[in-house]
């Protein structure tokens, strides 16, 4: 592995408007952005009815985040994927994303894969936040040449507001939900080969397009990527108002994303209705007031139950005299040795036996006549 570069230049800084937009997010839209989808891919040239070259698929849902020495959390789970042939050439994509309700990335797999016959290609970016910033991995494997990898490392301060990938998916379904997108929305952002780099977003207005055979209204976001190099690459993203994407272009890709499915032109909220108090995750032991109860209550339940054997005193005897009994005999089935031995100090029994096992033999010699055997015999 090559050494971590060291970054000289000014890291992209995030814009105010930015900022406060990120602030503004709470769980209410979250919650709307928590839904899967699947479009189908086609020839840039083709009209939505051609036949699809492959597929493209996004998800978002709550889930547990869990590293070694550290506590579970609550974060949202984006995983996306693609599949399709370009001039013939199988190819593929998958992300999978752990990202924080404030939109910080915590862990990110992306992987981009060719399928040329003779030169198969695959492409991996792994990020990875810490107490100290982050770590990108980047590894390259062209054919049977050596697999090629580099690290890099970024500080929390050069990461103010950065928007992986996965957040990048999040974002767009919030600005879709909001049919607005406020002026100069500027985040850093990390590239495919794990530079430093700054997202942009910006409205391009309601339109109508096709969906399959009908026609629907949709507002057009544009993100673009600008790297260090000068180098920009464009995506127009068409929304429906449920948040649902309608199409997805990458400027000057031959390849399309359009959703053919008509049913999802009825819906308004992309997902099912929530709850109006939705399960929140309860960590009670750092809650100061819950652990304050906690420890009233084990002090109360201690106290009543330190009473009750002071009020009690035969209890002490009554247990030593079984557990004494249990241990000497060592009987095969205790529960029945149990209701054996203390049938004698029922006053009353009750018809029946509460334990199920209880009509084996006794280990124990028959209780006096005036008591009823425990097997109702």
């Amino acid at each position: 592995m090559e050494p971590t570069p060291k970054h000289q230049r000014e890291p992209p800084a995030l814009t105010e408007a930015a900022a406060e937009f990120l602030s503004l997010i709470g769980p209410e839209e979250l919650e709307r952005c928590l839904f899967a989808e699947t479009l189908e891919m086609v020839a840039a040239g083709d009209q939505p009815r051609d036949r699809a070259g492959g597929q493209w698929w996004v998800a978002a849902r709550w889930a547990p985040y869990e590293r070694a020495g550290e506590l579970v959390r609550s974060c949202l789970l984006v995983q996306a994927g693609s599949c399709s042939r370009q001039d013939g050439v199988p190819c593929s994509s998958a992300l999978k994303a752990y990202v924080t309700p404030q939109l910080e990335t915590l862990e990110q797999e992306e992987q981009e894969r060719l399928e040329l016959r003779a030169h198969p290609t695959e492409r991996r970016t792994h990020m990875v936040s810490h107490q100290h910033g982050m770590t990108v991995t980047t590894t390259l494997q062209e054919g049977e040449a050596e697999l090629q990898c580099r690290s890099f490392s970024y500080s929390r301060a050069e990461l103010r507001g950065l928007l992986s990938e996965g957040a990048s998916l999040l974002l767009l379904r919030v600005l879709a939900c909001q049919r607005a997108v406020p002026p100069g929305l500027i985040f850093p952002a990390i590239d495919t080969e794990g530079h430093l780099c700054t997202s942009s977003y910006r409205a391009l207005g309601i339109q109508r397009q096709a969906v399959g055979s009908a026609e629907a209204e949709v507002f057009v976001i544009e993100r673009a990527v600008h790297t260090g190099a000068g180098v920009s690459t464009v995506w127009h993203s068409s929304f429906l108002p449920s948040g649902r994407l309608a199409r997805r272009v990458q400027v000057g890709c031959p390849m399309l994303v359009l959703l053919q499915d008509e049913s999802v032109l009825g819906e308004t909220g992309g997902v099912e209705p929530q709850p109006l108090f939705p399960k929140q995750p309860l960590d009670w032991e750092e809650d100061i007031q819950l652990w304050s109860w906690f420890l009233d209550r084990k002090e109360e339940l201690q106290a009543s139950h330190a009473a009750y054997i002071q009020q009690h005193p035969e209890l002490r005897a009554l247990l030593a005299d079984f557990l004494q009994a249990l241990l000497l005999q060592q009987p095969h089935d205790p529960v029945s040795f149990a209701a054996q031995f203390f049938t004698p100090f029922a006053h009353q029994q009750p018809p029946g036996t509460p334990f199920t096992s209880a009509g084996a033999a006794s280990p124990l010699p028959s209780p006096l006549p005036h008591h009823s055997p425990a097997n109702g015999e």
